[in-house]
């Protein structure tokens, strides 16, 4: 596990987004899992200048998206269909046909996440998945727990997950969905790279935990210490418990 420390949240939004333009311009078919929520929107903001400056083509590129809302139709503003749309695909040339996004609508759930799994597979796997990570630290929405589903599943979202997403649903973490469908942390982990972007003062102590603290599906980020090519970005202030447990 690479660990990467920039001074401030834009500076290191801007370096996962340089990266993710060099794995494109390397590779201009990648496969790549994309997050939603509040963290990867200025990576999403610095992929958009660098499309509208011609230094990434998206065209070829293949995404995955990490979840959904439960009974959310993709029309919905809150949906994470629309959050990508304002905040990503409709401000770059992408093929809606590369472009995979669970149906929180769908009438059989495990039909659907059947269903995305197999795209997944047709599509030759994750070259590169782009995650950030939750107060909890779940990532995409695996949720701590006794035990963890490898695949893409049907989640119920813990209260502090609902929490972070009010702000989608008028500031009322009540009106978040009780349940979203999720990419697995076994998908997630079977991607070729990973990158984890956390940033901001909030996340300190779970970033710590994850990084160096003991393997367990509690805290679903930790597993990322088991896989092989796990790159950590992180502001000044996401790596401060890092730094103070250095220096002891």
């Amino acid at each position: 596990m690479r660990i990467a420390i920039l001074p401030t949240g834009r500076e290191a939004s801007a370096a996962v987004a340089q990266i993710i333009a060099g794995a494109v311009r390397a590779r201009p078919g990648l496969v790549i899992g994309l997050p939603t929520g509040r963290t990867p929107v200025r990576v999403y903001e610095e992929l958009i200048a660098l499309h509208a400056r011609r230094r990434i083509d998206f065209r070829r590129v293949t995404t995955f998206n990490l979840d959904e809302f439960a009974g959310l139709t993709r029309r919905d503003p809150r949906s994470y269909h629309a959050f990508m749309r304002r905040h990503f695909f409709d401000h770059i040339q992408h093929d809606p046909a590369r472009r995979f996004i669970l149906n929180g609508a769908a009438r059989d759930w495990r039909r659907e996440v059947r269903r995305f799994e197999r795209a997944l597979l047709r599509a030759g796997g994750l070259d590169l998945c782009f995650v950030g990570i939750g107060r909890n630290g779940h990532l995409g929405f695996n949720e701590p727990g006794a035990a963890l589903t490898a695949r893409t599943h049907r989640a119920r979202l813990q209260p502090e997950s609902r929490r972070s997403n009010a702000y989608l649903f008028g500031g009322n973490w009540r009106k978040v969905p009780a349940d979203a469908l999720s990419m697995g942390m076994g998908t997630i982990l079977s991607a070729r790279a990973v990158i984890l972007l956390a940033t901001g003062k909030s996340k300190a102590s779970v970033v710590r935990r994850a990084l160096s603290g003991p393997i367990t599906t509690w805290l679903p980020a930790s597993l990322l210490q088991l896989h092989p090519d796990v790159l950590v970005v992180l502001d000044r202030e996401a790596a401060g418990a890092i730094r103070r447990t250095a220096r002891r």
